[in-house]
């Protein structure tokens, strides 16, 4: 028996005829197709603009920019409210609910969106205090000097994880355990990177 070919764009793989049908439908238009995240995804002018995958439940087309699109036809939907800012999907369970005519136009208002540069800037995340770690590198000048030498991404790593102790005790033992990661100049997370 031959084993089923397995697709990294199809996580269940059992979608395998939808999304070669959503693929056909996409490739009548101008994007290029690349892989990206182990996935399909098409682009306009290096631009992410779509990609296609299958899931537990559903099978869909993923819009980056989505949130500019129109959606008169209320098929967007996004997927982590409160979290995802651009990104919305379109979802389908069946086969019989691909209608052709209408991704194709949503696919050309989403080249037109990129074309015009609309995207969704991200938010600067908020600075974060910490009076005890402020307190602890003054009184160890070295590891002050390899904190000061670390980029802006791992320094607040540090400060992450002491804020992120709701005890005091916890916050104490956490900077003790940083200190040897402080003197070889190492970030937090380094070790898995």
């Amino acid at each position: 028996m031959e084993e089923q070919k397995k697709n990294p764009w199809n996580k269940t793989n059992q979608w395998n005829e939808e999304l070669d049908l959503l693929h056909s439908i996409i490739r009548k238009t101008n994007l290029i197709e690349t892989t990206k995240w182990g996935g399909p995804v098409y682009t306009y002018n290096g631009k992410n603009v779509l990609g296609i995958g299958g899931f537990k439940s559903y099978f869909g087309i993923w819009f980056f920019n989505g949130v500019f699109l129109k959606d008169e036809k209320k098929l967007l939907i996004n997927a982590q409210e409160g979290t995802t800012k651009a990104l919305r999907q379109m979802r389908f369970q069946s086969k019989d609910e691909i209608d052709e005519k209408t991704i194709l136009a949503y696919i050309k208002e989403a080249i037109q969106i990129e074309e015009k540069g609309l995207a969704v800037k991200p938010q600067k995340k908020k600075a974060i205090q910490s009076e005890l770690f402020e307190k602890f590198l003054k009184e160890n000048p070295e590891l002050k000097a390899q904190f000061e030498a670390l980029t802006p991404y791992k320094q607040r790593e540090y400060l992450e994880h002491i804020e992120s102790a709701k005890q005091e005790k916890t916050k104490l033992s956490r900077l003790e355990k940083i200190k040897p990661l402080l003197i070889e100049g190492k970030g937090l997370n380094d070790k898995y990177r």
